[in-house]
């Protein structure tokens, strides 16, 4: 009898992780590419090379973004052909700054001084409305297919995420945000016919 409920509340604790990934989609309409029957892509440019070392992180995101991007393409049925290819994919890389909410917007803080009878302001309140007055850094991957014959967008997605540590540049910390992130951004791709 435990059983149940236990496994009915981990599996609610996993849908509320997943639903708090950390990562804001803005996906176009799909209709344009759902009307264009697609089934075979090529990249709109070759890959990156770091001629120079440059230390850009884009040098590091390039392959891991071409890695993620084409296999959530092939899990969902469409097959990198340049020879056959009937769209192009493309994407930008950016990291941006992201003004945050204002304290007065945040919990139990107010922005006008005055006295209110049996209200305490916690700390933690404080802390939070401190966290989220101030700029943000993020991480931006906007995704873009083009109509091969008229060079039409036909979708884009861009995924932003808050950079919660600026210091982590691990390589295999980089691989599993960003194949989250292409996995989340293509979850309203059909699959191909």
């Amino acid at each position: 009898m435990t059983r149940i409920p236990l496994c009915s509340a981990t599996f609610v604790l996993i849908l509320l992780l997943a639903a708090c990934s950390g990562f804001e989609t803005r996906p176009s309409a799909i209709d344009a590419f759902v009307a264009g029957d697609y089934h075979y892509y090529r990249w709109n440019n070759k890959p990156l090379d770091n001629t120079n070392n440059s230390n850009d992180p884009i040098y590091a995101m390039d392959p891991i973004l071409r890695e993620q991007l084409t296999q959530e393409l092939q899990s969902k049925g469409y097959s990198l052909d340049p020879q056959k290819a009937e769209f192009t994919v493309d994407y930008v890389y950016a990291e941006r700054l992201r003004l945050g909410e204002r304290s007065g917007d945040v919990s139990n803080l107010g922005t006008m001084p005055g006295a209110i009878p049996n209200r305490n302001l916690d700390q933690a309140s404080i802390d939070n409305a401190y966290a989220l007055g101030g700029v943000k850094e993020t991480s931006n991957i906007g995704i873009l297919f083009r109509d091969i014959e008229s060079n039409a967008e036909v979708w884009r997605v861009v995924i932003t995420k808050i950079i919660e540590n600026t210091n982590l540049n691990e390589q295999s910390h980089i691989q599993r945000k960003v194949k989250k992130a292409i996995k989340l951004g293509l979850k309203d791709l059909p699959h191909s016919s």
